[in-house]
């Protein structure tokens, strides 16, 4: 299709999809935003070293064609909004895209882009794995024994973007039914939120958890959720996680009860589950213990940069949110926007979000050099300014030069 300011690359291919499986061509065109802030500096730090992971591993056999889309500040330039119908198109088009952090105001102003991008493409699963890379400086005493990935349902429940403020007539609306009609007791001017989780928004994202687990050779899916307060909604995923497994994956999992009743784990997937609250602590004392989690979107939301806390941060932190085949890529943080334009703004996240996008690719050659040599330049205490200030000896560098570090440690 013809775009108004997205520019499709001269060479390349688009990424299909056919027969239920995607088709990954050598030279595929992969969408990237820049983002907001200091999106540019760690955008251009992180396609410097994906580059060079790809040219290294395949000797040029295989390379991504970049082609930029527009979001965020960029956008409203160009459209005048923020969030433009052709970026959308853009994604929709491309299958697989990464884009840097965007600028969502607190309290007021535009909708979250991050939150819309997830429901107009039906992006479903925030998938964030978190692990801990020697060197990286970490609260933790046994930061190696982090190492999870979670699962994040993106769609529903009150994150997702369905609230109403006080005093306004919609929020008035459902105040008089729900006080009136259900017999709920309700302060009059209270501001409103709908948690809606249904059966099939659950059992997509945890399916996707357990197919993950079973693909990565992981030991356990754990099902976390507040089932012990809200019986009906998350007692429901809950519900709809064992039922899920055992309907689906009964010849691949086991539950947690049934072991502990001497069934035997060997080969299976144990299926087990937390109230959320405890989990916070279960995942700082006994971290070891688990391995895919599945979970609500709030909760998610919290447990993510809680865990990426353990490990150095969500500075570091990848994520992706993944539909059944279109992805998009993201940095974890904000734009921190008063480091703009200085170059010094850990690429970490991005870097990483990167590394999940490569392997989504079957890429996993080149995935695997950029760990390597993202591990070794840490090693070398060679560090942005964040990491440096908590760390003896540093060498703090530039976002540019520890870009141009991490590609001089590829093997």
């Amino acid at each position: 299709m013809a775009y108004q300011h997205i520019r499709l690359p001269a060479t390349g291919e688009k990424i299909s999809v056919r027969a239920g499986r995607m088709h990954v061509p050598d030279q595929p065109i992969v969408g990237y935003v820049e983002g907001d802030g200091i999106g540019p500096d760690i955008t251009r730090a992180s396609l410097e070293i994906w580059n060079a992971a790809v040219a290294k591993a395949y000797g040029g056999r295989r390379a991504i064609q970049w082609c930029e889309v527009f979001l965020g500040d960029k956008a409203a330039a160009l459209y005048g909004e923020p969030f433009p119908d052709e970026a959308i198109q853009a994604f929709s088009d491309l299958t697989v895209s990464i884009k840097g952090p965007l600028t969502t105001p607190v309290g007021g102003g535009m909708r979250s882009i991050n939150v819309a991008l997830r429901q107009t493409l039906d992006l479903y699963a925030c998938v964030r794995p978190v692990r801990h890379f020697p060197g990286v400086p970490s609260p933790l005493r046994h930061p190696e024994l982090v190492d999870v990935v979670i699962f994040r349902e993106n769609t529903e429940d009150v994150y997702a973007g369905i609230e109403y403020p006080a005093g306004s007539p919609q929020a008035l609306k459902l105040e008089n039914f729900l006080r009136q009609e259900l017999g709920a007791n309700i302060r009059e001017g209270s501001a409103l939120g709908v948690k809606p989780m249904s059966e099939f928004g659950c059992k997509r994202l945890i399916r996707k958890a357990i197919r993950h687990a079973i693909e990565r050779g992981r030991n356990s899916v754990t099902l976390v959720h507040k089932g012990n307060i809200m019986k009906y909604t998350e007692g429901a995923f809950r519900k709809w996680g064992y039922e899920l497994a055992r309907e689906e994956f009964g010849e691949f999992t086991v539950t947690e009860e049934e072991v502990g009743n001497g069934a035997s784990a060997e080969g299976r997937i144990v299926i087990k589950d937390r109230i959320a609250d405890i989990m916070f602590q279960q995942m700082l004392l006994r971290p070891a213990e688990f391995d895919v989690i599945a979970t609500p979107n709030l909760n998610g939301d919290y447990l993510s940069d809680a865990v990426a806390a353990e490990v150095g941060g969500v500075g570091i932190a990848p994520g992706g949110n993944i539909g059944d085949f279109i992805a998009v890529f993201e940095a974890t943080h904000g734009s921190a926007p008063k480091y703009a334009g200085k170059d010094v703004a850990n690429p970490g996240s991005l870097l990483f979000s990167g590394v999940m996008l490569l392997d989504y690719l079957g890429w996993g050659e080149a995935a695997r050099l950029v760990e390597t040599a993202y591990a070794r330049t840490v090693a070398d205490k060679i560090v942005t300014y964040d990491f440096a200030r908590q760390m003896q000896g540093a060498d703090e560098v530039k976002t540019s030069a520890f870009a141009a570090a991490v590609v001089a440690r590829m093997d």
